[in-house]
């Protein structure tokens, strides 16, 4: 049964699926004209969305230049990853707190989505199944503060996020940490679970600050 109304897609959120999309890329210019043409929106409209998204730290807004996409720097991210470490790691105890039979059931479902798409070197697939395990996470442990900024600060990562995904070899090293932050979720371990969250965002900022620039 329908819980209301679906989202209705705001202009800020069709700017925002490009921005990660990669159809506008870091540093490139926003042009107000440009931007209304493509999206059938009015000037003031584009404007609050440029607001919307500076504060979201995806867009900057330059003195007489107008906007731009942010471009994150390598060391930006990984502080952004020890910051997600923290929160997520919180996350995770809270789910393990909550978590109901049913939402278990989910959880180890989609770590074995995770497994079979590594066995069939699936890398796109992990990389999808890996964003839905973190969400499934953060909708059980219903922290709506740290999954607002844990979110924001995802969003901010993406691109370091996929180029990290496709290394050889990555997926075999995050699905068993995966894999622990399940098993502890599952047994209802908070500390448990926050551990092995915290583990796995280490093990991910030590790897994104070992990529090349």
């Amino acid at each position: 049964m329908s819980s209301g109304p679906p989202h209705a897609e705001t202009l800020t959120d069709r700017v925002r699926a490009a921005i990660l999309g990669g159809d506008f890329v870091p540093n490139q210019r926003l042009v107000e004209a440009d931007v209304c043409e493509q999206f059938g929106a009015p000037r003031a409209a584009v404007r609050e969305t440029f607001k919307e998204l500076a504060g979201e730290g995806l867009v900057e807004i330059l003195r007489n230049k107008g906007a731009r996409v942010r471009a994150i720097s390598k060391a930006e991210a990984v502080e952004i990853t020890e910051v997600r470490m923290v929160l997520e790691g919180l996350s995770a105890a809270k789910a393990a707190e909550r978590v109901t039979p049913e939402q278990a059931a989910r959880l180890r479902e989609i770590v074995a989505d995770m497994r079979a798409a590594v066995e069939r070197n699936d890398l796109d697939r992990y990389s999808e199944l890996n964003a839905d395990l973190h969400a499934e996470v953060r909708r059980i442990a219903e922290h709506r503060t740290s999954a607002a900024i844990i979110e924001r600060l995802g969003a901010q990562v993406v691109r370091h996020k996929f180029r990290l995904a496709r290394q050889p070899g990555r997926a075999a090293v995050s699905l068993p940490q995966h894999e622990l932050i399940v098993a502890a979720i599952v047994a209802r371990d908070p500390e448990a679970a926050q551990t092995a969250m915290q583990q796995h965002l280490r093990s991910v900022a030590k790897a994104l600050a070992a990529t090349p620039d």
